[in-house]
């Protein structure tokens, strides 16, 4: 009985200098030099916090019973006595966690209703042997105040709302395509899902917040976490690429991964330029954010009118006027006009029978002088016109007021100026303006702004003694894969631009290479490269694009290496399918090998004879698909293989975003049966890699063969 009492004793005093040292870390913690061996015991903070909790709520639970006996209540004397000593403990330890890339409101809060619920254990004990009747409602008060405490801890380790975030019910707003922003709807997402738990208001580990814009601009201890376009220096691209196995790996092996989707999409924001307000409109088609966001975001603005029909849109294209959906099954369409010595303004009445569909209208180039636009008023959708170096006037201005939907209005190159003014002011809908090279005074351009306030008016500017470099031009076509031809038209907001093009790859010059005047027919598989070219300014980036031909269908396709399981689409027939894959691996469009090299037979109708045999390939280097190291072609001749091509593909030398490659080989002019492809994976990956020496892989959706 003696011991007994005298441990009692030791813990009641033990309760007074937790108390004590706690005060002291709470009030002067930051100016301490905390040695590492107590660093250890902060650490211990997420083990004991457990003890305290149950042992002190066991406590409060044997005083609450009624009619107790005097034995059980000692239990819960104890209870509480002990509980109330690791409470002090665990606070401690808590104080002592806080100095390691801790702080904000969260910790505040989880840091005093600590020291709270402990000081009202001490209380409540030392209460209890009286119990009188502010007992039972500091015993509600400190169950609540564990309970607050253990909330704000878990926000703290977990992020914010952990505990209900399972039942809530708000929905996410659909985002638009046109209106989805790289960072805000893509990016951020990932980093709040993956990394904010670590990285926010409250735990800031290694100095790096990523719950605001700031602090993932300035970085962190270890340096800058993002590096516009160099993926291999960024502290983002570096950390998500190392293995699982590496310390220094992020998310830690501990916690929930990054799907390879979202290393992707990380990966290429940053290699893209780390832009935080660029849209996804903005990029270009095959660039791989632009893919992952048209599959994660609703599409291009939708349209509740009927589909116009099919036959009918057949009859309106014609040699000098394209008529197309804005994108495939939408009703909405798009017209075009070009050749101008075959133009009739006249053939602009033939659009009335499609004049609830149409929602662009490119006359761009077009001869327009004195042409009455007022038949437009019936174009109820009509949402986008380009007359831009079309010879039209003031006076004609004044006609297209009627088109009441109109949004976008383009009239650059145009003997257009103040005298407009009045009727640009009637628009009531117009959200873009361009005037480039019009006759609008100072003082005219600037009652257009003042009034059309709503309104993004670009005038251009005046490059006097200046050098800007153009944007590169748009590549327009029907389908990647075509059948028998397709019509290429290669577009530049700039209508005075010398646009300049090749078939074979090549890089466009401004002299050697073709000049594009009117839409190319593609009749082979082709990469198209692009560039514009104009006086007193800086050539444009190319833009490239890959056309397949699909040429003979083969009859089958077996493998003789299966592909990796979660690359395996639908077997040998994802090769002749006839589907081109996107930018993107994890569709289920491709075959991924890496282990195993791709090998397989093609076969193809007896009577047909095969000149040449084009593999479709997926480039991506941030997910460490390079250019197969060797590619073998042999064909079958009776029983006997010949081998007829062995080549080493050039290899990557930088990371590049994710982009449809193709290998071609040409075929003996002898005849054969069977012809049988080997491409084997690059076995690791180069020095300048973040992924260096580990295994690369080979992607191929397409067996195209040509007669």
């Amino acid at each position: 009985m003696l011991h007994t009492k005298r441990f009692q004793q030791l813990l009641e005093n033990a309760l007074f200098v937790w108390l004590g040292l706690a005060l002291i870390l709470s009030i002067a913690g930051t100016q301490l030099l905390i040695p590492d061996w107590l660093q250890v015991i902060g650490r211990a903070h997420p083990l004991l916090l457990h003890f305290p909790i149950v042992l002190i709520l066991m406590g409060i639970v044997f005083f609450w019973i009624p009619n107790i006996k005097e034995e059980v209540k000692k239990v819960g004397t104890y209870c509480l006595l002990i509980g109330s000593n690791f409470a002090g403990i665990t606070v401690i330890a808590g104080l002592i966690l806080a100095q390691e890339d801790y702080e904000g409101a969260e910790l505040n809060w989880h840091q005093w209703m600590g020291i709270a619920a402990y000081i009202l254990s001490v209380l409540i004990y030392f209460l209890s042997q009286k119990k009188g009747p502010i007992f039972k409602p500091l015993s509600f008060l400190l169950a609540g105040t564990v309970v607050l405490t253990g909330h704000f801890g878990a926000n703290l380790t977990h992020g914010s709302d952990f505990l209900l975030a399972p039942i809530k019910t708000d929905e996410v707003p659909q985002v638009q395509l046109a209106d989805a922003q790289v960072f805000r709807d893509m990016v951020q997402p990932i980093l709040e899902a993956k990394c904010q738990s670590c990285h926010k208001e409250g735990k800031i580990k290694g100095e790096l917040r990523l719950d605001h814009l700031e602090g993932i601009q300035k970085g962190g201890k270890s340096g800058p976490f993002i590096l516009p376009g160099d993926v291999n220096e960024s502290m983002l691209t570096q950390r998500i690429h190392l293995p699982k196995e590496e310390e220094e790996h992020m998310p830690p092996k501990n916690k929930e991964q990054l799907t390879e989707e979202e290393i992707e999409i990380l990966t290429a924001w940053v290699l893209h330029g780390a832009d935080f307000d660029k849209k996804v409109v903005e990029l270009a088609p095959e660039n791989e954010l632009f893919v992952f966001a048209s599959e994660k975001f609703s599409k291009t603005k939708t349209y509740s009118f009927k589909a116009a029909d099919p036959e009918l849109i057949q009859d309106l294209n014609n040699f000098f006027r394209k008529v197309n959906p804005i994108y495939p099954e939408s009703p909405a369409l798009e017209v075009s006009y070009f050749g101008i010595s075959a133009f009739d303004p006249e053939s602009l009445l033939d659009l009335k029978k499609v004049k609830e569909q149409v929602v662009k209208l490119n006359l761009n180039k077009m001869p327009l002088e004195n042409v009455d636009f007022s038949f437009l008023s019936d174009f109820k959708n009509l949402e986008e016109i380009q007359l831009n170096f079309a010879d039209i006037s003031n006076s004609q201005i004044e006609s297209l007021t009627k088109v009441e939907n109109l949004q976008s209005l383009a009239i650059s190159g145009n003997r257009v100026g103040d005298e407009a003014i009045p009727s640009l002011l009637k628009f009531k809908n117009l959200r873009s303006f361009y005037a480039w090279q019009t006759d609008f005074s100072e003082d005219g351009k600037r009652q257009l702004l003042d009034n059309l306030k709503d309104v993004s008016i670009d005038f251009g500017f005046d490059a006097t003694g200046l050098v800007y470099e153009l944007n590169a031009p748009k590549l327009v076509f029907d389908e990647v894969l075509f059948q028998d031809s397709t019509l290429l038209e290669i577009k530049h907001p700039i209508g005075t631009v010398d646009i300049r093009y090749t078939l074979d790859g090549s890089e466009p010059d401004s002299i050697q290479s073709p000049k594009y005047s009117e839409p190319v027919w593609i009749s082979n598989t082709s990469k198209i490269s692009a560039r514009v070219f104009a006086n007193d300014w800086k050539g444009s980036d190319t833009e490239s694009i890959l056309l397949f031909k699909s040429g003979v269908h083969p009859s089958e396709i077996e493998l003789l290496k299966n592909p990796e399981k979660k690359y395996s689409a639908n077997g040998g027939s994802t090769l002749r399918d006839q589907i081109k894959g996107k930018n993107n691996h994890t569709t289920g469009e491709w075959l991924g090998y890496q282990d195993n090299p791709a090998d397989f037979v093609v076969k193809f109708p007896n009577d047909k004879k095969i000149s040449r045999i084009v593999l479709s390939l997926l480039y991506n280097e941030s997910a460490y698909i390079f250019p197969p190291s060797l590619a073998e072609i042999w064909v079958k001749k009776g029983d006997n293989w010949t081998l007829v091509e062995k080549e080493v593909p050039t290899q990557s030398e930088e990371i590049k975003l994710p982009r449809l490659e193709a290998l071609a080989f040409d075929l003996p002019k002898e005849s054969f049966e069977e012809i049988r492809v080997r491409l084997t994976p690059i076995s690791r990956l180069p020095k300048w890699h973040p992924g260096a020496g580990e295994k690369g892989w080979v992607f191929i959706d397409e067996v195209l063969l040509e007669e």
